[in-house]
């Protein structure tokens, strides 16, 4: 029997996905808003307020575990001003021994000084940016839910996490039960996963209705970005062949790790790629028939064939 799918579209999944972006700035060259959302929300934020949030740049990047994981495992209420008073004031055993089953290599200290570290930052962030967007964001989330929740009874889990994501494959796997699943608008088209004791939690985007007809959709010009130089070319058609691991490809195609990350990347925000997934194992990679055909579908649209 496979794992089960469930899909929660708390906006505080999408308040810590946009306080990671704008903090560490991961992956912001390859999302949709760019460089140039981190200048306007700069400029929106007072200086003390940007030197405050700048503390955690320097954290670990597993802190995200953890915050994600109390999200996850929240009381039953999807108010961020609940979630960060339960982060804030929450019994300090009680908030650790809840995720040790999850997260068995945390430790007490380290889920002190993350409660302490990112409860007032976040407060902070949701204050003088997200609060203002919370109802826009909560709306596009709920649309798009609603259509992959109508799919549960429709469509195998392995088929509807891969349509989901674009192309993330999550095989069974006997230590796997469930799969949760949770829309963000902000870090669009980034997928992003964390493996729990038993449970898979996984980002997807949801892309958010063009402003005019007349430009290019957003999901046309990820896909000719994509196939415009040749490198990226021979990586398709090489992991055509089969599922490939990054080693693989650095020894078969002669490249550069940094440079075949970033081509890697370019190629799977555009869902040229399946990315197959397990606890254990290094991803590997394949060619995603269905982002191929995407391509000339977004085109012909456009241009009016």
């Amino acid at each position: 029997m496979s794992y089960q799918i469930k899909i929660d579209t708390s906006p505080i999944y999408e308040l810590l996905g946009s306080f990671m972006a704008y903090v560490t700035k991961k992956w912001v060259h390859d999302m949709d808003l760019g460089h140039e959302w981190i200048d306007k929300v700069d400029a929106r934020l007072q200086q003390e307020v940007r030197t405050e949030l700048a503390t955690a740049q320097d954290c670990p990047f597993s802190d995200y575990d953890a915050l994600y994981a109390w999200a996850l495992l929240r009381p039953e209420t999807d108010e961020i001003s609940d979630y960060i008073s339960y982060l804030d004031h929450g019994p300090d055993k009680d908030m650790f021994e809840l995720l040790v089953p999850h997260i068995p290599f945390l430790t007490f200290e380290e889920s002190l000084r993350i409660r302490k570290v990112y409860a007032p930052l976040l407060r902070l962030w949701d204050r003088d940016y997200f609060r203002a967007l919370e109802g826009e964001l909560r709306v596009l989330a709920e649309e798009d839910a609603a259509e992959k929740r109508m799919l549960l009874s429709k469509m195998e889990p392995e088929a509807l996490v891969e349509y989901a994501t674009a192309g993330l494959v999550v095989p069974h796997m006997e230590d796997l039960d469930t799969v949760v699943l949770f829309p963000v608008v902000h870090n669009r088209p980034i997928n992003s996963y964390c493996f729990y004791t038993r449970t898979l939690l996984i980002q997807y985007p949801v892309d958010i209705p063009e402003e005019s007809e007349e430009e290019p959709p957003t999901l046309l010009l990820r896909l000719t970005r994509a196939v415009n130089d040749p490198q990226r070319l021979r990586i398709l058609r090489y992991v055509a062949q089969g599922p490939k691991s990054l080693e693989d490809m650095r020894h078969d195609l002669s490249r550069l790790e940094d440079t075949l990350m970033s081509d890697m990347m370019i190629l799977r925000v555009a869902g040229l790629l399946r990315i197959h997934i397990g606890r254990y194992h290094k991803e590997k990679f394949s060619i995603r028939p269905d982002g191929a055909a995407d391509l000339q579908v977004f085109l012909e649209s456009y241009i009016g064939l």
